[in-house]
């Protein structure tokens, strides 16, 4: 299959009503690091102004590929078991463009030993924007895609819940509860997606720790995605890691702490489907920074 009609194949599966295949939000790779974008109970849980930005490249040399970019910001309040926080989200592929915007708020139940249960709501808009025209069709006048453009506002809302230890985390959420319409019809429609996102330290011994993470996603009409990704760290600075996407693909990527506050992160993956041999592989680049505006700064790594 050339690479025109796998475009054409990806565009028809998001607006032709005959298939009923669900559409999936963006994977990432540090899917770590992007927690508020799936659980709005992660909000405040830094104990700090935190901000994180990932752009994803996927399928690299594949006209039409898939783009997703994401900015998020959180903070507790100054009663901090309150925690707010801002997501956005630009998700481009081909002809189908997507632009998220939600608000976060989270509450959290404090317990001894720095133990912390956190229940969160989120809302906002997306905005979908589909170029019917340069997409090439086989059938002429197609009912589905006779506008030349099809732009919808679909608000939505989701909520989630995060447990969080300084060893260990664990959460669950779905951030989009309501399946509104792509386009009017009953049959396309944003399905709604569950998440479920674990992870630990472990120390080994005064130089390095490991942070094995999981993250499991479902969604009616598609398979199964699951994550696992494991992370070497070495004196809370360098983080070198791996991840496998079950049946999909497996990955690499290096972190580094360039100051207590700002941390680099790059990341590749490739496919282990057929797909494969159509495109150069997966990229991506993460940039976290983490605010502090009292004077004794940022006291100690944060991992998750």
């Amino acid at each position: 299959m050339n690479t025109q009609k796998l475009m054409l194949f990806l565009g028809l599966l998001l607006t032709s009503s005959s298939i009923t295949f669900a559409q999936q939000d963006p994977h990432f790779t540090q899917y770590f690091d992007n927690a508020l974008f799936v659980n709005p109970a992660y909000a405040g849980s830094t104990k700090m102004l935190s901000a994180t930005a990932i752009h994803r490249e996927q399928w690299v040399g594949f006209e039409g590929r898939p783009s997703s970019t994401t900015f998020s910001i959180h903070s507790p309040l100054s009663y901090e078991s309150v925690g707010v926080g801002f997501t956005a989200v630009r998700d481009v592929l081909g002809p189908l463009k997507q632009t998220m915007f939600y608000g976060d708020f989270s509450y959290s139940l404090r317990f001894k030993k720095s133990r912390s249960l956190a229940f969160g709501l989120k809302a906002g808009l997306n905005l979908i924007n589909m170029e019917t025209a340069t997409l090439n069709t086989t059938q002429e006048s197609d009912p589905h895609l006779i506008t030349n453009t099809l732009n919808k506002v679909n608000p939505n809302f989701g909520f989630g819940v995060y447990y969080r230890s300084p060893k260990l985390f664990f959460g669950l959420s779905t951030p989009k509860i309501i399946e509104q319409s792509y386009d009017g019809s009953a049959n396309n429609r944003e399905k709604r997606h569950y998440f479920a996102l674990v992870g630990g330290i472990i120390k080994m011994n005064t130089s390095w720790k490991l942070r094995p993470t999981a993250q499991v996603k479902m969604t009616a009409g598609a398979p199964i995605s699951m994550d696992l990704s494991v992370a070497a760290i070495h004196r809370d600075q360098l983080y070198l890691g791996a991840m496998y996407r079950y049946g999909a693909a497996y990955g690499i990527f290096v972190q580094y702490q360039i100051s207590q506050q700002f941390r680099l992160g790059l990341a590749s993956d490739f496919g282990t489907q057929a797909l494969r041999n159509y495109n150069n592989g997966t990229f991506e680049v993460m940039l976290s920074y983490d605010f502090s505006f009292n004077k004794e700064g940022v006291r100690s790594p944060r991992y998750f």
